[in-house]
């Protein structure tokens, strides 16, 4: 998950606003989804490294 989409500021005006993310987060507590399996291998490409994946693919051979 990126970060950013975590650290935001809230600004609760009223009671009834209150309530909502209170249910909300009540929500999303109960229902945290289904956890993931991997059918393959995963491996984390960073920098240079996503150049280097992608510098054949997509060519179609002649």
């Amino acid at each position: 998950m990126a970060t950013n989409s975590f650290l935001k500021n809230i600004n609760v005006k009223n009671r009834t606003q209150t309530q909502q993310l209170i249910n909300a987060l009540e929500r999303a507590e109960a229902n945290r989804g289904k956890e993931v399996v991997m059918s393959r291998a995963v491996v984390e490409i960073k920098g240079d490294g996503v150049k280097e994946f992608f510098k054949n693919r997509g060519r179609q051979p002649k």
